[in-house]
């Protein structure tokens, strides 16, 4: 035994597994199969231990060892050995050496955890979780280091790429409408690169290739915020953690936490992590990648009201609460294929705009992590990866993109149009979706990666936030903005369940129709493009209690022009134009209140590539008054040019297909624009 310490034999109690500070000491529980098991203490920097505790032969309970150590800790760190071998303690809270990111200096150290025993309570004051429900969440998903480490992010350098740069960004989160932030793994990892031994070699590579592991989807220390991602000269990751997730409650916000496991872990170890995070840091959810034992993690009741995010959730009950979630790629790939035209994408259309389950909820997105931003689907027909070092090999070939008909970046007046039409397109059909939306961090600005989709070794301006672009693509910020109130204004797009297509309160229509080119007639054949969608209002609420009003949404992803005849409206109802994709110079959207009523109320011709969301709106009492009055004196009826106003109503009218140039080779999948 080392001088100064000894094994306090007589506390029975059983401990949380990790090390844990106790009245005059330390208890350590630390699992492994090994024969042999000992704590190894070090002074702080210093490279020889200052002395070795073995577990007791009696301290073993299946694979556990356990023992309670008193004595003085101070100033002290500890690996476990087991078996004659220095391993890092699983359960560890804090490692040292790790605080600077990418260092090549910690090569040559052991990753050590600090023996606290001082247990300093935080002080969490009152902190509530929001408990936001999957229908009327809009997550935000970001790498903690990439969304302020640019110098555009206008932060200080202190704490550009930290959890403190987070927190001081919500106030634009707010802005923009988020009510859940998703961050990329924010634990401890290794993000030096060292390449594996090749096979037959018997030297094993010791030095990294050069290349980070940006992402951080690999193992790591679970427990243990990552230091690299702290701010200040005495870094205090789970300190600032608290106080970043603190800030977000008090905002009103909501943090998601990617957990990514490899299927080697132990499913009790996997379930300790999850309900860690839970407890210790007050997070809202966790996204399980890679791995997970999802029925152990979906059953488990201290998560039943955790929100959980995996790939699928079959054979697990969900419990009273709807707090699991499907996260997949599967809305991503098929809307993609939608938006650039492909053959037979209606059912798929229909399958995702509506598909939202009772007990499980689903996230929606366009662009993600993995492969092109929503910038760069606009923009590339094939990945560019050649940064990366592999070749261009990287990385997948099916992006399910269209550059527009030009390659890259480009200046031509007609392709930034249909790049940025396009756009918001794919804005509509993912907030108009009843899933929960999700937005890549810069999406709503034009971010681009320059066509690489598998940026995970990347730290550096492919991967960093450009907040200049805010700036340059203020019409995408701003069209994102607005999308994303219109959601939240207008429930018949996030209903708490999905739509029965039936008219199950006997109000006349069905919470949710689907429309051909004639009403009430949709056509689902393989080379049809084009589709209809009627909301009823009376299914739905606007904030303040009121019936929603009815919508009917276009859709028509052919490169020709389509007239669709339009659904009737109730008696003192007109169609107004809430959006209209194929509208540039008003950047596709008219704001709340100035919705311009069709001159048309019977049918409407819908541009090629384009979506319009028609709004049905009750004409107000005094208007209705006054046109009875004219049409009692016999004056005349007919509308007046394109700029008339009614009261508040502006007449629109239609532009008319004769006015549309074909592209060149138009008939063709990709439809490719010719300058």
């Amino acid at each position: 035994m080392m001088k100064g310490f000894r094994i306090d034999r007589n506390d029975g109690r059983i401990y949380a597994m990790g090390m844990t500070a106790v009245s005059g000491g330390v208890h350590f529980s630390f699992p492994s199969r090994g024969e042999t098991c000992a704590v190894i203490l070090y002074r702080k920097g210093a490279k020889s231990p200052r002395g070795r505790i073995e577990f007791p032969v009696n301290a073993r309970t299946g694979d556990v060892w356990s023992m309670t150590v008193l004595g003085d800790f101070s100033g002290l760190e500890y690996v476990y050995e087991v078996d004659g071998q220095q391993v890092p303690d699983p359960y560890g809270r804090k490692f040292t050496g790790m605080q600077r990111w990418g260092s090549l200096a910690r090569l040559d150290r052991q990753v050590r955890t600090p023996v606290d025993t001082e247990g300093k309570a935080y002080d969490w004051e009152d902190d509530i979780l929001p408990c936001i429900p999957y229908d009327q969440c809009v997550i935000y998903h970001i790498h903690t280091r990439g969304f302020t480490k640019h110098a555009s992010s206008g932060l200080e350098g202190d704490s550009r790429g930290t959890f403190k740069g987070v927190a001081e960004k919500i106030p634009y989160l707010k802005d923009l409408g988020i009510t859940t932030v998703e961050m990329m793994p924010p634990v401890e990892f290794e993000e030096l690169i060292i390449p594996e031994r090749v096979d037959g070699s018997p030297f094993a590579a010791e030095k990294p290739d050069g290349k980070l592991n940006y992402w951080g989807y690999t193992g790591g220390y679970y427990f243990a915020p990552k230091c690299a991602y702290s701010s200040g000269p005495v870094r205090e990751p789970e300190r600032e953690f608290k106080d970043m997730v603190k800030a977000l409650h008090r905002a009103g916000l909501e943090l998601v936490l990617e957990l990514f496991f490899d299927g080697k872990e132990a499913p009790s170890y996997v379930l300790d992590v999850v309900r860690f995070w839970a407890q210790e840091y007050h997070v809202d959810g966790v996204r399980l990648v890679g791995y997970a034992p999802v029925k152990l993690l979906g059953e488990d009741p201290y998560l039943s009201r955790l929100k959980l995010l995996a790939p699928g959730w079959d054979g697990v009950e969900p419990g009273q609460v709807k707090h699991l979630a499907e996260y997949n790629d599967g809305f991503m790939m098929d809307m993609r294929s939608f938006l650039k035209g492909d053959e037979d994408q209606l059912n798929r259309l229909v399958y995702h705009i509506r598909h939202n389950p009772g007990q499980v909820g689903v996230v929606n997105y366009m662009a993600n992590t993995n492969g092109f931003t929503l910038m760069d689907m606009v923009s590339y027909d094939t990945k560019h990866n050649e940064a990366n070092g592999e070749e261009n090999r990287d990385g997948t070939d099916y992006n399910q993109s269209w550059n527009c008909g030009v390659e890259g970046p480009s200046r031509k007046k007609r392709i930034m149009q249909m790049r940025r039409k396009q756009i918001r397109n794919a804005l509509l059909m993912l907030f108009l979706s009843q899933g929960t939306p999700l937005l890549m961090m810069g999406d709503e600005f034009g971010r681009t990666k320059k066509g690489n989709n598998n940026s995970y070794c990347q730290d550096n301006d492919i991967s960093w936030l450009n907040w200049g672009l805010l700036n340059s693509n203020s019409s995408i910020h701003e069209f994102v903005k607005h999308v994303i109130q219109f959601r939240k204004e207008h429930s018949v797009f996030h209903m708490e369940k999905e739509p029965a297509l039936m008219d199950y309160r006997s109000v006349g229509l069905p919470d949710v129709s689907y429309h051909g080119l004639k009403t009430w007639c949709p056509m689902f054949d393989r080379f049809l493009r084009q589709l209809g969608i009627l909301y009823c209002g009376k299914y739905g609420k606007k904030p303040d209690g009121r019936e929603d009003d009815y919508f009917y949404v276009a859709f028509n992803m052919h490169w020709e022009p389509h007239e669709f005849a339009l659904p009737n409206l109730p008696k003192d109802y007109k169609w107004h134009t809430a959006f209209n994709t194929d509208q540039d110079q008003v950047n596709g959207m008219y704001p709340g209140g100035s919705e311009p009523v069709l001159e048309n109320q019977k049918s409407i011709m819908i541009m090629a590539r384009t979506i319009v969301v028609l709004m049905g709106k009750e004409v107000p009492a005094q208007k209705k008054a006054s046109r009875g009055k004219a049409a009692g004196k016999g004056e005349r009826k007919e509308e007046e040019a394109d700029d008339t106003v009614r009261g508040n109503d502006t007449v629109y009218r239609e532009p008319q297909a004769g006015g549309l140039q074909p592209s060149p080779g138009a008939g063709q999948d990709t439809g490719a624009l010719q300058s």
